[in-house]
């Protein structure tokens, strides 16, 4: 079904047909927002950050170019229901109870949602593609996107496309969801690839190289050497027996899916500014989680090495945005409503845990300051080994040079990461007496975030 026909089907596309001539913005004081989520893409994958060798992505390196890149962004939860509940109401996935794919759907009473703070606002509301929220899609005047095309539209950008077409009497706030790269978890498994091939596999000589961490960490946890052999004894991760030829595999077809999700941003950004709204519009492109496509023999996501909880993140309105990089921790979830409301003009929703970017987006120091954010999994899809069928929580600290994780089962259940000097998470360095007191630190800012945020994840170290 075409975006039109939907339109006809909701009585939006009458309304718009009455709206008079060109497509620009008639409000100069609010921006129009446009979001764009590809799927399962780590921060590094685009040509941009990690050069063209293996993949050319030039539409989010134009993006780049033309607004500011975020660098140290992470996801609230390396999974797409838990962070896609995150962000659209500005809370940790623990505050919502969504922490994993299977979580039942969240009370709408007790939590905000960004499409409706725009709508209640005076902005049109649209959504398009893949959804995965902990919340009914059809419930529109609780989510508050007035116009919504679900799956027919994640993998096909002509509906977006259609509606910033349109002539818009009012800002609007638009959400592309695009389903690529998620199609790399089927190319893992060496099945049909949803949207059809991506290309010839070249010889072995021509594949990418493995990554540079490729092998587990040194002193790796005790849970995360479980959990690597209990998921790839699920159907879903048959990585296990991989030879190096198949990670190789692996990784050229994971750039591929990208360069496809590319394509896609390019259709709904070109269409954007050739409709005269790019001096208008605040364009955000990011991803909801990341894919270790072969970092320390993992592939998918849900755990915490940056492969899988970095993303990228990128903001350009021309004249308002910097241009650059920018350092600043990010967490996606919470940051989001924050960021979009102070860009809005609208007001920020009381008692949200999150920060606008807003100041840091435009070249300049925010009125808050940020030691650390966490990050949160809740790690379900897996299968018994070893006699155990263990379903571990953990949690991760983000600080401005150390990554400090924790997680309730297990032995050995923490890990500490230098990620100046060791930026693959190659040395876990919890038990180095000379990290004593960073270890000790990192425990006392997860120990405040729980008590702050009701968080009642076992601490290991109580």
């Amino acid at each position: 079904m075409k975006r039109r026909d939907f339109m006809k089907l909701t009585g939006a596309g009458f309304a718009a047909s009455l709206l008079p001539g060109c497509a620009k913005n008639s409000s100069s004081k609010k921006p129009n927002i446009l979001l764009i989520i590809t799927d399962q893409q780590f921060a590094d994958g685009m040509s941009c950050v990690m050069g063209s060798d293996y993949i050319n992505t030039p539409h989010m390196d134009a993006l780049a170019k033309e607004g500011v890149r975020f660098a140290r962004t992470y996801t609230p939860n390396p999974l797409c229901l838990p962070m896609r509940t995150s962000m659209f109401t500005g809370r940790f996935p623990h505050e919502t109870g969504a922490l994993n794919n299977g979580s039942p759907d969240i009370d709408a009473d007790k939590h905000v949602f960004l499409g409706k703070i725009f709508k209640d606002a005076g902005y049109d509301t649209a959504y398009f593609g893949k959804w995965h929220i902990a919340f009914d899609e059809n419930n529109r005047a609780t989510h508050g996107f007035e116009t919504f095309v679900g799956r027919e539209a994640k993998s096909d950008p002509s509906f977006i496309v259609d509606y910033l077409k349109e002539p818009h009497e009012r800002p609007f706030l638009a959400v592309a969801s695009f389903l690529s790269p998620h199609e790399v978890c089927q190319w893992a498994r060496k099945e049909e690839v949803p949207g059809g091939p991506i290309a010839t596999v070249p010889p072995k000589d021509e594949l990418p190289p493995l990554l540079p961490n490729f092998d587990p960490p040194k002193n790796e946890t005790d849970i995360m050497t479980h959990m690597r052999k209990s998921y790839q004894a699920h159907r879903l991760f048959p990585v296990g027996d991989y030879t190096e030829e198949d990670w190789r595999r692996l990784r050229w077809g994971y750039y591929r899916l990208i360069e496809r999700a590319d394509r896609f941003v390019g259709t709904v950004v070109d269409a954007l500014d050739e409709a005269g709204l790019k001096e208008d519009t605040l364009v955000i492109f990011m991803s909801d989680h990341g894919d270790c496509h072969g970092a320390h023999h993992w592939n998918q996501k849900t755990v915490f090495y940056d492969e899988s909880a970095r993303v990228p993140f990128i903001m350009r309105w021309p004249g308002h945005t910097a241009q650059g990089t920018q350092d600043v921790l990010v967490n996606t979830g919470t940051d989001m409503i924050p960021t979009l409301c102070d860009f809005a003009g609208i007001d920020i929703p009381a008692n949200l845990p999150g920060k606008s970017l807003k100041a840091p987006a435009q070249g300049q120091t925010p009125d808050w300051q940020r030691e650390f954010i966490v990050v949160e999994n809740h790690m379900v899809q897996c299968r018994p080994v070893d006699g155990k069928d263990l379903k571990p929580q953990g949690r991760m600290v983000r600080s401005d040079r150390f990554k400090y994780c924790a997680y309730d089962l297990g032995t050995e259940r923490e890990s500490l990461v230098d990620m100046k000097n060791d930026p693959g998470e190659m040395v876990n360095l919890a038990k180095d007496e000379n990290y004593r007191t960073i270890l000790e630190q990192h425990r006392q800012y997860l120990a405040d975030f729980c008590r702050e945020y009701g968080d009642e994840f076992e601490l290991p170290f109580a």
